[in-house]
């Protein structure tokens, strides 16, 4: 890549994003990717929010780029803490090609993200948009799902009931 990417992730403050709309057309290969990618494991919680929001961005048209990544993707599922991770986590490792015992521990933890109500909102509903998506490949993970969904309701969180509504649930 030709600029160093740190300038791209810092600057301000966890409401902005920095200049990640900016980077997004620099990273075209694989290789510029994985470069990005290393960012994750910054201790700096502001770069691996605005990489982890890039990376998100970038796999939405090209899931190919995390294949590479899917031992990372479910470390940090088990590790992650900060919201900021959380959400963008949870959509990019619905993209992954997952063996069934790698969804059955990615679907465990993204349901006890999306009932837990400690947790922000916005993850409950980026978990509850990811569960969807995983429980294409399986009925049973439909069922539980739906069980799911039954529960979610109760709360009455209106975020979390307009996802519920647009997957038809």
């Amino acid at each position: 890549m030709s600029k160093d990417l740190i300038t791209y992730l810092t600057g301000g403050d966890l409401r902005s994003i920095a200049k990640v709309e900016e980077l997004l057309p620099l990273v075209r290969t694989q290789s510029d990717f994985d470069e990005l990618f290393k960012f994750l494991y910054s201790k700096d919680r502001l770069i691996v929010m605005r990489t982890a929001d890039a990376l998100e961005k970038l796999t939405t048209q090209n899931p190919r780029f995390l294949f590479g990544h899917k031992e990372d993707i479910l470390h940090f599922i088990d590790t992650a803490r900060d919201k900021e991770f959380k959400w963008h986590l949870s959509s990019m490792v619905s993209r992954l090609k997952l063996t069934n015992d790698e969804l059955q521990r990615v679907w465990k933890e993204l349901t006890k993200w999306a009932k837990d109500k400690r947790e922000s909102r916005i993850v409950r509903v980026h978990s509850i948009q990811s569960l969807f998506d995983l429980a294409k490949q399986d009925t049973e993970l439909q069922r539980d799902l739906k069980k799911t969904a039954v529960a979610l309701k109760k709360e009455n969180i209106p975020s979390i009931q307009a996802r519920l509504r647009i997957l038809g649930m």
